[in-house]
């Protein structure tokens, strides 16, 4: 426990907190979970796909939207969490300072890259966008509450908030250009049909904006050093592998001329 405190500060005096670290990681890892085993949530190269009991592609209950517009619900309220946080929590405290920002910058980034990146070509089921959107904004909003109730503690004894601001920078440049050329691949002759990726870290693995992603969320916890963005960040991963599992398996399915070496996640490794 002692050499614990040295890296996070104290579980808050929050049972909203407490509770909602353990079961987000508890969900988080369901769902990851549920990816590997063909449960998917509906969006991207699943939205129309079948599940495990079921070989038919099967009906969304709440129906579907577009793929930018369920994006779009996805990220946007997470933004603006991140950058209400600026004038309803004003602090000039550094590291909560660091956490905000670093929020309100990856949602603003994912925000643009739906606007002005990214070629779509299916739809998002409703219910998999209320998930997802409900998942970011709480997230965002917890691990921003969970900063403020760490003001005037005493701080961790390793300090790991620069490691966490040059992990964020690698993350979210490297999910951005991984992005871009996702976006390029399809642009090359104006259709919108799938395609294996090449090019950056698409040589030896199919997920790596999902790589850089996960490195933007454990840079979320270096920076704030906080139980709620611990456990988030493991769940984050947690669903991103399982994920990043499907995506393989969907590409080998669908693309005789896949080359196995190329690796879901982890180069080399998985």
């Amino acid at each position: 426990m002692e050499m614990l405190k040295s890296f996070v500060y104290p579980p808050p005096p929050s049972m909203l907190l407490n509770g909602m670290s353990v079961v987000g990681l508890a969900a988080l890892a369901k769902v990851g979970w549920s990816e590997v085993t063909g449960n998917h949530l509906k969006y991207s190269k699943f939205a129309s796909s079948s599940t495990s009991t079921s070989p038919k592609p099967q009906k969304q209950p709440l129906g579907s939207i577009s793929s930018r517009n369920g994006m779009l619900w996805v990220y946007t309220p997470a933004f603006l969490a991140a950058s209400a946080s600026f004038f309803v929590l004003p602090s000039d405290d550094l590291r909560f300072l660091l956490l905000k920002s670093a929020l309100a910058l990856h949602f603003f980034k994912r925000v643009f890259e739906v606007l002005f990146i990214h070629k779509y070509s299916g739809g998002m089921a409703v219910d998999s966008a209320i998930v997802i959107s409900s998942s970011y904004f709480s997230s965002t909003a917890l691990m921003i509450y969970s900063q403020n109730l760490t003001l005037g503690l005493t701080e961790p004894s390793f300090d790991m908030k620069l490691a966490g601001v040059v992990m964020f920078v690698v993350g979210i440049i490297g999910n951005m250009y991984h992005h871009v050329l996702l976006a390029k691949l399809r642009s090359e002759d104006g259709k919108k049909e799938y395609k294996i990726p090449k090019g950056g870290l698409f040589d030896i693995i199919i997920c790596p904006h999902y790589l850089f992603e996960i490195l933007v969320f454990w840079s979320f916890f270096l920076i704030s050093q906080t139980i709620y963005s611990f456990t988030f960040a493991m769940g984050t991963m947690c669903y991103l592998i399982g994920r990043s599992y499907a995506t393989r398996s969907w590409y080998l399915s669908k693309f005789d001329d896949f080359p196995k070496h190329v690796k879901a996640l982890i180069p080399f490794v998985f």
